[in-house]
């Protein structure tokens, strides 16, 4: 069973990768192997294929099967896989038994797009899920402030191989209420809101933080979680204030630039295709001069950029 193993890899970064596509509107498969590599090669411990980066809602079956088998044969050895699952609720069972079958160590589970919810009804989505793949490690994926902290218990109750929390309601100070609701122990959270957002819900009882910028410039990432790990908060700080204009681009506009900006910046470097699926759409040709000016920051080593003038 995979569960501690996904316990463990939910306290680090967790890299939501890109799926980049070809000319011909097909996925990349090369480019795509060639980031997850370099993230991983960087560091990175624990990346979820088919996320929102992953732009999982454009993505066909056949192609979110095929990008967890290649995530797996590329980097299952070295990092914990956590595949993206979702849509109704027997399309998702089947999401997450081909990943269990294709190596994927753990699942994370969109948050249901069903426009009428009720939190006994989550519950049940999720247990149906959780008990198709027991040996996995499984990951709520949660966005709405409604899910309270009798929901998390109760599928906990239920599914013990239910490990985590990817939380991503932009609310710091509710996430404490509900560590000490469910119990500290129960569940690992994690701010499923990135770097922007990482110092605070790390004060709030977050272990760890999901990134896309990870996949451009994993050792900034990186350099954010050792210092909030160390209780460095000058240093932690120092590293939010480099990474805030390349996330603040990306949430602009209710965040429409999420996966494109991410792309983009690959694309300048060189590692792969800016194209990305309707109903999202590519950069201006404005806003590709601001990636590049934003890059031009991130360049550097974080160590040199950043701390050395502080410990001046």
């Amino acid at each position: 069973m995979f569960h501690e193993r996904v316990r463990k890899a939910l306290e680090s970064v967790v890299t939501i990768t890109v799926t980049p596509f070809d000319d011909r509107g097909g996925v990349d498969s090369d480019a795509y192997v060639t980031v997850l590599a370099r993230c991983v090669d960087a560091g990175i411990e624990s990346v979820t294929p088919n996320g929102n980066t992953s732009e999982f809602y454009s993505l066909t079956d056949d192609e979110l099967a095929a990008t967890v088998r290649l995530t797996g044969s590329t980097v299952g050895d070295r990092a914990t896989v956590i595949a993206g699952v979702g849509h109704e609720v027997h399309r998702a069972v089947a999401m997450a038994r081909d990943a269990a079958a294709a190596g994927a160590h753990g699942v994370m589970v969109h948050q249901p797009v069903h426009p009428y919810q009720s939190q006994d009804g989550w519950v049940e989505y999720h247990k149906a899920i959780a008990r198709a793949v027991p040996d996995l490690g499984v990951v709520c994926y949660v966005r709405s402030p409604l899910i309270g902290p009798a929901a998390f218990a109760a599928l906990a109750d239920a599914c013990p191989n239910v490990v985590g929390v990817k939380y991503a309601v932009p609310d710091p100070v509710v996430l404490p209420g509900l560590v000490d609701a469910v119990g500290q122990d129960r569940l690992v959270w994690v701010c499923g809101l990135a770097e922007t957002w990482a110092p605070y819900f790390w004060l709030s009882g977050a272990r760890g933080f999901t990134s896309g910028l990870a996949n451009v410039a994993p050792r900034w990432s990186l350099a954010l979680l050792a210092y909030l790990r160390a209780g460095d908060t000058g240093r932690a700080m120092a590293v939010w204030h480099t990474l805030k204009p390349f996330e603040d681009m990306r949430a602009r506009a209710g965040s429409t630039l999420n996966v494109s900006v991410v792309k983009e910046a690959l694309a300048q470097l060189g590692l792969a295709g800016r194209a990305v699926r309707p109903p999202i759409s590519e950069l201006s040709g404005d806003e590709r001069d601001e990636v590049a000016r934003i890059l031009a920051q991130l360049k550097a080593d974080p160590a040199d950029a950043v701390l050395a003038p502080l410990a001046a």
